[in-house]
């Protein structure tokens, strides 16, 4: 299986998981954990962990150039921090349009007195509708913590339970105060995760494989040259006597 085919079928898959969430999930989740977990402070300081990780996107991208600049070359952790920060800015961009493209209200009534399941009973997406009110699906903080883990977890295999925790803290904090539904999260993770993937993807194909060099006795063992056969002395005939 080719990796688009692999990444189509997780498209697929993730489409399936967000249709089930929506249809049976989404709305029990979210009125448990607004009667039982909303009022607990730690859950909504989780979700946290994702907004700084555009502060740190921006201080990497600057000391990148920085080091461009002055004609450094960058470490190899230098440059998956900075392909790092270039996923989380394209998964950014990537769910601002979906937000847009689906319209979804949210499970609470966080701003501009936005409609919602809680307060008002409204459930359900509204395709093509810009505002604040329409912007829970996919959930943002999902696909920004995502975009930035995938790269670590393609680079650094060692680390891949830490990506695994960063990513469940964020996940936890954000059902837990209820700031997003269940198949919001989902569709999140799988945009972060892709993003991350073609990045590291991407890096590589432009990667220049460094070119074979030649052994040292290759180049000092001196050539062989052949002489041409020398003339033959042919001494003076002497003189019929």
């Amino acid at each position: 299986m080719t990796r688009l085919q692999t990444w189509l079928v997780s498209l697929a898959a993730t489409a399936v998981a967000a249709a089930i969430a929506y249809a049976w999930i989404d709305r029990p989740v979210s009125f448990y954990a607004h009667a039982h977990f909303a009022q607990y402070r730690i859950f909504g300081e989780l979700p946290k962990l994702s907004e700084t990780l555009f502060v740190i996107a921006a201080v990497v991208f600057v000391l990148a150039g920085a080091a461009a600049l002055t004609g450094r070359r960058l470490r190899r952790w230098q440059s998956v921090a900075l392909l790092a920060s270039v996923s989380l800015i394209a998964s950014e961009t990537i769910k601002q349009q979906l937000k847009y493209v689906f319209g979804r209200t949210w499970p609470e009534t966080w701003t501009n007195d936005n409609p919602s399941l809680i307060r008002d009973g409204v459930f359900g997406f509204h395709p093509f509708h810009s505002g604040s009110w329409y912007g829970s699906f996919p959930s943002g903080h999902t696909a920004a913590m995502c975009a930035v883990m995938a790269v670590f977890w393609l680079c650094y295999p060692r680390v891949r339970p830490l990506c695994s925790a960063f990513v469940a803290l964020v996940v936890g904090g954000l059902i837990g105060a209820n700031f997003h539904f269940v198949s919001d999260i989902i569709v999140g993770g799988f945009v972060g995760a892709s993003t991350g993937y073609c990045t590291v993807l991407l890096w590589r194909s432009m990667s220049v494989p460094q070119q074979e060099t030649l052994p040292a006795t290759a180049t000092t063992l001196p050539l062989k040259i052949a002489k041409p056969p020398g003339k033959r002395k042919i001494g003076k005939r002497r003189p019929v006597q």
